[in-house]
């Protein structure tokens, strides 16, 4: 990774609501990448999503914001348990680092279209 990129911890709010912590990778002030884990109920920490800037990818960006961030779930949260959902270009990082693969998800969507009801229609008088 470039001496000229550092790293800095984004603190929770402090609600209860939402509780997560974010990375920044940054350069001069621009932001070139970031990585974030969420704390939840029973000791579980989910690992969300991570962004390197293309301009800076492989450059070992990624891989610094993750070991900062398990660095960091290592001193603070023993006795935790990690997840996340991996998209194909993450995997390989996280079977790396010990992650066990789940089953597989597909990435569907749909347009909200208003209020139009599925399924057959009929007509109801009351």
């Amino acid at each position: 990774m470039p001496e000229n990129i550092k790293i800095l911890h984004v603190l929770p709010s402090g609600t209860r609501q939402y509780n997560m912590h974010g990375w920044i990778a940054h350069r001069d002030e621009f932001c070139v990448g970031h990585i974030h884990m969420k704390l939840e109920a029973n000791k579980r920490i989910k690992f969300l999503d991570a962004w390197v800037h293309e301009d800076h990818r492989k450059q070992g960006i990624f891989r610094k914001l993750w070991d900062t961030r398990w660095r960091y779930v290592n001193e603070n949260f023993k006795g935790y348990t990690t997840y996340a959902w991996a998209k194909p270009m993450s995997l390989p990082l996280l079977l790396e680092k010990g992650f066990k693969a789940g089953d597989s998800s597909v990435y569907v969507e749909m347009d909200v279209e208003g209020c139009k009801p599925s399924g057959p229609q009929c007509f109801v008088s009351c």
